[in-house]
């Protein structure tokens, strides 16, 4: 009697394993394996430049005149924290053996609510967290943040995916933020009574003296600047649109008749080389609003892999390590598609717009593409060794809760990856290493010179400085 309790026991054990469903998300890979995911065009490799523990959640990279490399982290994503309970961080990593590798972090500011960009500013950094743009600054030494600016306050702060960020110095002097149109009353402590209403557009900045107003977008996350101060941004779907005609034009006056100023300046379609599955939830949604669209009769098509619909990071590549051909193309990332895609520049004939275009042994893949499901290439930027640096915020799942139905998301742990993320250093496999040359000590005729430097870094590093110092020595 008890043999054949034991088999019934037995017998139900494998029953109930067999109904085990698998899982239908993949897990994390270390950053050794996630390196070996990658496909990259010929003549380029990738190296690991930071992993967690030194950096986690990270969704911009940026090098200051020092040569300090300042880390932004965003653990809220993708959920609003209450106010006061911000958990975003700006930390400051450090290659301490000079191997090549980053393996340590001091937290620089924390408890941040939502920080998406940084940029350096008089020995402090400039910090975009919605509502409000930031100016934060460690006065006593220590390396911690003991001053917490306001700047300008009044963004739009409830969808982590379309709030202000995206720092970017123009070579016009302004500084400029994607707002991704979102409504809102900008004010500012440094210009009393002054507002301005930002719905629909960009927003620009200048604190040499302070002014501030919309800017032509907009942009979501991911805003490129070339040397002679083209914008173009992307916009989910839309990887790489320009920015031709400056707001200020398009609105001189209320009766003004307003056209856009936005080109979808892409001469090819949405479509994409990846290599990754979509995720269930992806699927099944996609699945499910197309029948909905057949019903309905409207032709349209929505699609859940292979074609761009989580672009981002979009970054002009100006740096002077990479093959002359390189110079002003554009990356920008799919953070669905687990992808770099790039796009070469041509300015159409008798037209102030671009025309982006595959390059041509691209046609059929991608610059970089991974089989990893958790790389997420969020942001880029050049360094001042003129490599490209790209930021992976590794997440299982990146998108917005909002956008996905209750039911798919049972199984869905938003927050999978919030202790990981990786920064990779991409340089051409040949190119020989280059010292650092600092620029916080240049004289004022030193940092003229380096403004025509073929290194872009040195030359908007160059141009910050000289703005900050307001030197009418430099004008001569």
């Amino acid at each position: 009697m008890r043999s054949v309790s034991l088999l019934f026991v037995l017998l139900i054990t494998i029953v109930a394993a067999c109904a085990q469903k698998p899982p239908r998300y993949a897990g994390p890979l270390s950053p050794e394996e996630a390196l070996a995911s990658f496909q990259i065009t010929e003549g380029f490799s990738a190296s690991v430049f930071a992993a967690e523990p030194v950096v986690a959640d990270p969704v911009e990279l940026v090098f200051d005149e020092k040569g300090r490399i300042w880390v932004v982290e965003m653990p809220d994503y993708p959920d609003k924290p209450a106010r006061g309970q911000g958990r975003s961080r700006i930390v400051l990593i450090t290659d301490t053996d000079a191997d090549g590798r980053a393996d340590a972090r001091a937290v620089f500011a924390d408890n941040l609510s939502e920080a998406t960009s940084v940029l350096p500013w008089k020995n402090g950094l400039i910090v975009t967290a919605a509502p409000d743009i930031l100016y934060l600054v460690d006065s006593d030494g220590d390396g911690r943040a003991d001053r917490r600016d306001i700047l300008f306050t009044g963004f739009f702060e409830n969808n982590s995916e379309a709030q202000i960020t995206n720092l970017r110095l123009n070579p016009d002097g302004w500084i400029y933020a994607s707002n991704f149109g979102q409504a809102g009353t900008i004010t500012s402590p440094l210009l009393p009574g002054v507002t301005v209403y930002v719905q629909g557009a960009d927003f620009r900045f200048r604190l040499d003296p302070p002014r501030f107003e919309p800017a032509a977008g907009p942009t979501q996350f991911g805003q490129a600047v070339d040397a002679w101060g083209n914008r173009f941004g992307t916009h989910n779907t839309q990887h790489i649109n320009q920015f031709v005609i400056p707001w200020r034009y398009l609105h001189r006056h209320s009766h003004l008749r307003s056209a856009g100023s936005i080109v979808n300046t892409s001469n090819h379609d949405l479509r994409m080389f990846q290599l990754t599955p979509a995720p269930y939830w992806r699927a099944t949604r996609t699945a499910r609003r197309q029948q909905q669209y057949d019903e309905a009769g409207s032709g349209r098509v929505e699609y859940a892999e292979d074609h761009f619909t989580g672009s981002s990071g979009g970054t002009v590549y100006d740096g002077d390590l990479f093959p002359n051909r390189y110079r002003g193309t554009v990356f920008t990332g799919d953070v669905a598609g687990n992808l770099v895609h790039r796009d070469s520049l041509a300015e159409k004939p008798d037209s102030p717009e671009f025309i982006a275009m595959r390059p041509f042994d691209e046609t059929e893949r991608e610059f970089l593409a991974s089989t990893d499901p958790w790389f997420r290439p969020a942001h880029f930027t050049v360094g001042p060794d003129g490599a490209l640096y790209m930021v992976d915020m590794y997440r299982q799942h990146i998108e917005t809760p909002v956008s996905i139905p209750e039911d798919l998301k049972e199984d869905m742990d938003f927050y999978a990856g919030t202790d990981r993320g990786r920064l990779f250093r991409i340089a051409p496999t040949d190119a020989a290493p280059t010292a650092f040359v600092p620029l916080h000590e240049a004289s004022t005729p030193d940092l003229v010179a380096a403004l025509t430097d073929p290194n872009g870094w040195r030359r908007r590093a160059a141009q910050r400085l000289l703005l900050e110092r307001d030197e009418p020595a430099a004008i001569d």
